[in-house]
């Protein structure tokens, strides 16, 4: 992430709320909320393209994942605790030293590092798996970004994207709902101009050299205060994965 890719009003956002990270009832409760259902996804899209066994113990051992734009390490440290060598990234150091921290409190070793994914490129690292969650309706060049995403990953590898849907309903739920609302999130946290279509999503994934192999939307149910997978309703939060080069099976477009 260059100059044309990081946005710093946008890190500039995070870096304020970096000492929440870990409290479940703070600024990223919607986060905390939705991370079993993240973690269901990334789990099962990593465990159908690797042909791993998510019932075993440790069952991503041997795999190098690269959490982008990780924030306080919400989603690198259950990956770390399945096995996989994980390396999470952000452009805000404040971000960095809680999820080190954190970590450490916890006995799990993770590559927490304050760099940039050009910066991680011209080192050379290469995984298994990219992540990048919540991150792309923040960059300021979302095809460059994911582009860099896609280089980072060796033939065969996984890049899996979450974002929000840009929709009336993603405003609602999103701004109105979460911001203003419910006052989850600091006002201005997003803006809707930059949430992203499906469609507009899949198109950077190809144009980056990734097949897309599935998508799917992430449902708030206020009733039950719960989040749910949906193949069906993409209208506000989804994710998307993808396979770099040919290797990979198509799951559902």
């Amino acid at each position: 992430m260059t100059a044309s890719s990081i946005d710093d009003a946008e890190v500039a956002k995070f870096r304020a709320m970096a000492a929440e990270w870990w409290d479940p009832a703070g600024k990223f409760k919607p986060l905390h909320m939705l991370n079993p259902v993240r973690l269901d996804y990334i789990t099962g899209q990593i465990a159908a393209e690797f042909a791993r066994d998510r019932k075993s113990l440790r069952p991503f051992e041997g795999l190098r994942l690269l959490d982008i734009g990780c924030g306080g390490g919400l989603i690198s440290e259950p990956m770390a605790r399945l096995g996989a060598a994980v390396t999470g990234a952000d452009a805000a150091a404040e971000n960095i030293e809680v999820a080190r921290l954190h970590a450490e409190q916890s006995g799990l070793a993770i590559d927490y590092r304050a760099v940039t994914a050009e910066a991680l490129l011209a080192e050379g690292a290469q995984f298994d798996v990219v992540l990048a969650l919540e991150i792309v309706e923040h960059v300021a060049d979302p095809q460059q970004f994911l582009t860099s995403c896609a280089r980072l990953l060796r033939p065969g590898g996984v890049l899996i994207a979450s974002t929000l849907n840009r929709t009336p309903q993603s405003f609602a739920a999103a701004i109105v709902g979460a911001e203003w609302v419910m006052r989850w999130l600091p006002r201005g946290t997003h803006e809707w101009r930059r949430f992203i279509r499906p469609d507009e999503l899949a198109g950077m994934f190809e144009a980056a050299g990734v097949r897309v192999v599935d998508r799917a939307g992430m449902v708030f149910n206020p009733l039950g205060w719960s989040w749910s997978l949906s193949r069906r309703d993409l209208a506000v939060n989804y994710l998307m994965a993808g396979v770099r080069g040919w290797r990979g099976r198509l799951v559902f477009v």
